[in-house]
């Protein structure tokens, strides 16, 4: 039977799974909390220590936990109605509707305490998974727009062609110049960090450094600076297309690295938060 509902391959991502069918569930969620959230006869106002405070926190806690199965459940290899896109599909739309039914359940009632603590740290983990389904939506794209057919392999080994003839080309350079040539050939263009290849910056480029002194100047340049000073044009726009390519991969990995540690200290004071309740219920 399952294959009944099998689609073709590439036919429809996982946002649009089933005519959006998790969106539209994740929508009744929100409005059927939100109704029972306002019909709810509690004085002087629904809270989380309310009848409907308790519910809504059951079923946030038990999203949180099923939403934390995503890293397990790509384990494992299915089709059908829960197939790895199924339950993407889920995990986005169910998250996103988290921010209203836990909301609700706080009854807009938050202090320096740890149940507020396990509220902002699922603000942060929804945000960070929102951050990530834009970069997973925008940036393959993007990427393999910068590449321009040619695999991070190819632009490496041309980036080593270059070097190769400017370390020939410099030889008849005076000390100086050949100097800052060196410099630029030294330096390794792979040993920026994650905060320096996500902001694209790199202000200390010994490449750029060399061109201001063969390409920036108004001196008449000899033959062997001029064709230094090409190569050097070269490999910086060669440079420039290999940072845009591992600032594009920081951002698609990036947010994992805040979104991970984020959902692990969640369950830990979402734990806390229940045995607190239940401690002094």
């Amino acid at each position: 039977m399952a294959s009944a509902h099998l689609e073709p391959a590439g036919h429809e991502g996982f946002m649009r799974h089933r005519q959006f069918r998790w969106l539209k569930i994740a929508v009744i969620l929100c409005i059927v909390s939100l109704i029972a959230y306002l019909a709810a006869d509690v004085e002087p106002r629904p809270n989380g220590g309310s009848w409907i405070g308790y519910t809504l926190g059951t079923i946030g806690a038990v999203l949180i936990v099923w939403l934390s199965l995503l890293g397990i459940r790509k384990r494992a290899i299915t089709s059908g109605e829960w197939s790895l896109k199924a339950w993407t599909s889920a995990h986005i739309y169910l998250g996103l509707s988290l921010v209203i039914v836990a909301t609700l359940h706080t009854g807009f009632q938050l202090g320096w305490n740890v149940h507020t603590l396990a509220y902002a740290l699922m603000l942060l983990v929804v945000v960070s998974g929102a951050f990530g389904i834009w970069a997973y939506a925008t940036l393959p794209a993007a990427l393999s727009s910068n590449r321009e057919d040619m695999t991070q392999a190819q632009m490496v080994e041309g980036l080593r062609a270059i070097d190769r003839q400017l370390n020939d080309a410099a030889q008849p350079l005076e000390r100086g110049q050949a100097d800052f040539v060196l410099a630029a050939l030294a330096q390794d263009p792979f040993g920026a960090g994650l905060l320096r290849r996500l902001s694209g910056q790199y202000p200390a480029c010994a490449t750029q450094g060399a061109l201001n002194q063969l390409v920036f100047t108004e001196t008449g340049k000899s033959d062997a600076e001029g064709r230094v000073a090409k190569l050097l044009l070269r490999r910086k726009a060669l440079l420039d297309r290999i940072r845009r390519h591992m600032r594009l991969k920081a951002m698609l990995e990036a947010w994992l690295y805040v979104h991970v540690p984020a959902t692990i200290a969640l369950l830990a004071a979402l734990t806390a938060h229940v045995l607190s309740v239940f401690f002094y219920w």
